[in-house]
């Protein structure tokens, strides 16, 4: 039986590489097996196959066979689904608590001297990272509007504007009432609610073609996406920047072109 891609494409979702996704369908088509069957069916290397059992077996999805050779036992995918359901809620709840204990710990207070501190000794012109994800970006985007000193400005697209409207109307209506400035230029294509609703908290300008996203906070620090957000979420990919030099001049430069443009 050759499974489909819709099944792969749903295990990715859920957060199974692609090794783990070939091995977990080729183990459902035999029931049973050994890793080195199943590497040679999901023509998965041979070396990696115990590595990634092993770790379908701890997320709940198969049983490891006490036998020589080890041997591993499909589950029923209901029943497997439940399993590592209940596990990541076990593992997210062990996690938070470990979370609320470091935020009450001496070992906050250590990162929070060395960020506050030891960043001054690299230049800003280095402080840069990818996020990749559209779950990632929009993270890191609510962490800039919730860090946000004096303004925000955005460029974004229709689809962008929406997002904006669903993942951080709260953040940018807590901004602006904090007094900082919040303007948004966004695809005249964008939803009318997502623009009348963030219009009470924010300048809206209406761009008449497409100019990505990029976002900038207090001049100093800015994210531009690398891809368009019609990609699938997994392959969203952002740069981010703590430069001033990007963020005020040449990112700066190009907000205020294209905001001193649009209607």
């Amino acid at each position: 039986m050759v499974v489909s891609q819709k099944v792969l494409d749903s295990l990715r979702d859920i957060g199974l590489n692609l090794y783990e996704r070939k091995l977990f369908v080729a183990l459902l088509a035999r029931g049973t097996s050994t890793a080195g069957e199943l590497a040679e069916i999901a023509n998965v290397p041979r070396s990696r196959s115990y590595d990634v059992l092993e770790s379908l077996a701890a997320k709940g999805f198969l049983v490891a066979q006490n036998a020589k050779p080890l041997r591993y036992v499909a589950v029923d995918p209901k029943d497997a689904l439940d399993r590592a359901s209940q596990k990541m809620r076990d593992d997210m709840e062990i996690t938070m608590k470990k979370i609320e204990q470091l935020k009450n710990s001496d070992v906050l207070k250590e990162m929070t001297d060395l960020y506050n501190h030891g960043v001054k000794l690299v230049e800003p012109s280095e402080i840069t990272g990818s996020v990749r994800g559209r779950h990632s970006v929009f993270q890191h985007v609510g962490t800039m509007i919730k860090g946000a000193k004096s303004n925000i400005q955005i460029i974004t697209t229709a689809q962008g504007l929406k997002d904006l409207h669903i993942n951080h109307y709260d953040s940018l209506k807590a901004a602006k009432d904090s007094g900082i400035s919040i303007k948004i230029a966004a695809h005249n294509k964008a939803d009318g609610d997502a623009f009348k609703a963030l219009s009470q908290v924010a300048e809206v300008k209406k761009l008449s073609s497409p100019a990505g996203r990029v976002f900038i906070v207090d001049n100093k620090q800015s994210l531009v996406a690398l891809t368009d957000d019609t990609e699938h979420q997994s392959q969203d990919l952002a740069f981010w920047t703590k430069s001033e030099h990007a963020s005020a001049g040449v990112l700066g430069n190009y907000f205020n072109f294209l905001w001193n443009s649009a209607e």
